[in-house]
């Protein structure tokens, strides 16, 4: 049987060796529709964030339901639906959150967190080198596991996000996801540690 030419390969044949267990295959799909399904989801939260984890989910899901796939509609109208199907799903649950007190549901939505101006470090200014690999370290071990290694491997050791998901073992738009978050928090540790030195 000859070799999948995967980059020229129609989603269909893609499809099939994806669900014979061939992450490759699955890869492209992602990379090929990712826009589109960040799309749909964007069009029904309306939030960047909650766009971005929920079409990373739906990737996943998809990843994990595969062998489900029946052929009987297009690959991504069955990506779609299961990507409309999580936002209906978050969407649901975030209205039942409203009915509880303001402060609860800033809690579990991580609400303030979340609209928390990103702020931007500039560690050459006042922190030396040797400092500033102390704070690093520092920080890094506050992140949680995930976020700690994608950083590392994508920062320090420069891996591509193909690379990066593989070694985990993840999808390529949860390497995203992770590192943006990662970011983001890395970012505001530092910050709260450089105030901390100054007391």
């Amino acid at each position: 049987m000859p070799k999948l030419d995967i980059p020229n390969a129609k989603d269909d044949e893609l499809v099939r060796a994806a669900q014979k267990g061939k992450m490759e295959p699955y890869e492209e799909l992602v990379h090929r529709h990712r826009d589109k399904i960040y799309a749909r989801a964007f069009s029904m939260m309306r939030n960047e964030d909650e766009a971005l984890d929920l079409s990373q989910e739906a990737w996943v899901k998809g990843w994990q339901r595969l062998k489900q796939f029946k052929h009987n509609a297009s690959f991504t109208t069955w990506m779609t639906r299961i990507c409309i199907n999580l936002c209906l799903d978050y969407l649901r649950k975030k209205k039942r959150r409203q009915t509880d007190s303001l402060e609860q549901m800033e809690e579990e939505a991580g609400g303030v967190e979340r609209r928390m101006p990103i702020e931007e470090y500039n560690p050459t200014e006042t922190v030396e080198r040797e400092e500033l690999r102390e704070q690093i370290d520092v920080a890094l071990a506050k992140l949680s596991y995930e976020h700690r290694t994608v950083l590392i491997l994508h920062e320090f050791q420069t891996l591509e996000y193909k690379e990066i998901a593989k070694a985990m073992h993840c999808s390529i738009g949860t390497v995203m996801s992770r590192l943006f978050y990662a970011r983001r928090r890395l970012a505001n540790l530092l910050i709260r540690l450089k105030k901390e030195r100054r007391i």
